[in-house]
């Protein structure tokens, strides 16, 4: 028998190399891994598929030689007993035991000792649309009797139970909630759906010079919003063109230009930022008809993301929160107003009693500045220690939720006309803002000019060696996240890093040495900077790294 760990699955074994981390060994592949093996939960095997299995006719068979050595040595009581009925163990000439069902006439490797019973058709209130994409590798396809069936194409084999309702042992974390964006976008698509009684074309015919009054009077004007999911057909007034594709997405950017123009006063920059929006709380003094518009504006961004293509427009993180229905915290202010944020800090961690603040706050309108009570009677409560959270809590509500609550409402209420709201759900902010205006092209080599190192951190440090080491080996996405995790963004200005805006201004990239090489990456993102601690090895920056940019929302050393 093959060596094996105690509390590992059989043939494994647990090591350590010269510093003293544990690796682990499985011998059945003479294979090594970091991650720790867990004995592995499958479905019941009646329930398995014969493709799921080599047939027995195909299976390799001992030799008579073998068999007859095999027969005359007494196997092993924990080999050969407490086999579920019908099945027989056998040894491939490599040594290696297989597994025969007789019951099923197939075979397979797995210990059917180490599988559990699951009968997860009968939990009637688990609906496979609501588990998110598949594992990697898995594809879902239909037999001729119309019964679903699943193929992991990581072991070419297949099984009739949704790997989503297995064991997390096998399938890990829920799905829905994983980071890998792809695996999301790609399940997102699928469940898409088109009214088969539906136009086949979505026609508009459209001037440039007056683009987005006649986009709004053409889309405003549909009663019906899954005629906006039939295949878009633009013309542009004068010219002559077969809209495949690109005249769409030429549509799209001209009109997010114009939409997300300040001059109309429907959206604002935020703070001194000059390229992430926020809606303008005061948009109903600039346009009358300001929440049809917001609800053109919700159908145009449903139909960007319906049909793939992008809008040329980047919000503020509380922004897609609320598209999300997900509460905004104090951090969430940090990369839009940092002195805002500051004081608001200051009072979470300090006595408020001697500022003899009240449940008001200052809001300046042309010119003028009013009072607005967060709470009725507010000015005459007083803020102390007992009450700040809740008055911190009411700033954040009044400055991002409660002055654009009708806005915001109008442009959901567009937009959920074409994209389902609960399968929205299954991304996160970040990756909101992805799905709506793309990943992007991030140039290294311009982000690493015009970076700046502080605290003992220079370009020819080690630790910025494998900082930049790190930054090339991730892909697209990573370094999406990275960008979002310190600047509060994915959205890079025209020119590049070099023009990079903090909440107060032009603010480079920076890297900072700070703490201890056991500590976690933290980030500032009202100063564009990464405080990182000083690790003794690539492989620990690199997964620490990691580890902060995907689990931002719940990481304490985010600031």
């Amino acid at each position: 028998l093959l060596p094996t760990s105690s509390g590992l699955p059989p043939g494994w074994e647990e090591r350590q190399d010269e510093k003293g981390r544990s690796y682990y060994i499985d011998h059945n592949s003479r294979t090594t891994t970091w991650i720790k093996p867990v004995v592995q939960i499958a479905v019941e095997t009646s329930q398995v598929s014969a493709a799921q299995s080599i047939s027995v006719g195909r299976q390799p068979q001992a030799t008579s030689s073998d068999s007859s050595q095999q027969s005359s040595q007494q196997q092993p009581e924990m080999e050969q007993g407490f086999l579920p009925k019908g099945w027989e163990v056998r040894h491939a000439p490599n040594g290696r035991p297989f597994f025969i069902d007789h019951n099923t006439k197939t075979t397979t490797w797995e210990d059917p000792r180490l599988k559990i019973s699951a009968h997860p058709r009968r939990k009637t209130s688990l609906d496979p649309v609501d588990l998110g994409p598949l594992p990697p590798g898995w594809e879902e396809r239909t037999h001729t009797d119309g019964r679903v069936f699943f193929i992991n194409h990581n072991t070419k084999r297949t099984q009739w139970e949704d790997p989503r309702l297995q064991n997390v042992a096998i399938t890990g974390p829920a799905v829905p909630y994983s980071r890998d964006y792809k695996r999301k976008y790609e399940f997102f698509r699928k469940k898409l759906k088109k009214q088969s009684d539906i136009p086949n074309r979505f026609e508009m015919k459209i001037h440039r010079t007056t683009i987005l009054e006649d986009s709004y009077r053409r889309i405003i004007a549909v009663k019906r919003a899954d005629f906006l999911k039939a295949r878009l057909w633009i013309e542009f007034d004068g010219e002559k063109g077969l809209d495949y594709g690109g005249v769409a997405r030429e549509w799209f950017f001209l009109l997010s230009k114009e939409m997300f123009n300040p001059y109309y006063g429907l959206f604002e920059y935020s703070a001194t930022d000059n390229y992430t929006l926020q809606i303008n709380p005061n948009s109903g003094l600039c346009n009358e008809d300001h929440l049809s518009y917001f609800k053109f504006i919700g159908r145009v961004a449903g139909m960007a993301v319906y049909h793939g293509k992008l809008l040329d427009a980047f919000f503020i993180r509380p922004f897609y929160k609320m598209m999300l229905q997900k509460p905004i915290t104090l951090h969430d202010m940090e990369s839009v107003d940092s002195e805002y944020y500051n004081s608001l800090r200051w009072i979470l961690e300090n006595d408020p009693a001697e500022l003899d603040l009240r449940f008001i706050v200052d809001e300046e309108l042309f010119g003028q500045t009013h009072q607005h009570e967060l709470k009725s009677g507010g000015s005459e409560i007083v803020v102390t220690n007992k009450n700040k959270r809740d008055y911190i809590h009411l700033v954040i509500q009044w400055r991002f939720v409660s002055r654009v609550q009708k806005q915001m409402t109008a442009f959901k209420e567009g937009f959920f006309e074409l994209i389902p709201q609960d399968l929205i759900k299954i991304f996160d902010e970040n990756e909101l803002e992805l799905l709506m205006c793309g990943l992007g092209d991030v140039d290294v080599a311009d982000w690493k000019l015009h970076t700046k190192y502080k605290n003992g951190y220079n370009i020819n440090h080690q630790v910025i060696q494998w900082f930049w080491k790190a930054v090339l080996m991730m892909d697209s996405e990573k370094r999406i996240r990275l960008l979002q995790f310190v600047t509060g963004t994915s959205r890079v200005p025209m020119n590049g890093f070099a023009e990079l805006y903090g909440s107060n201004g032009p603010q480079l990239f920076t890297v900072e040495q700070w703490g201890t090489p056991e500590k976690l990456p933290r980030a500032h993102t009202c100063f564009n900077r990464l405080d990182l601690p000083p690790y003794d090895s690539f492989e620990d920056l690199w997964d620490k790294l990691l580890l902060a940019i995907e689990n931002t929302q719940g990481f304490d050393g985010v600031d």
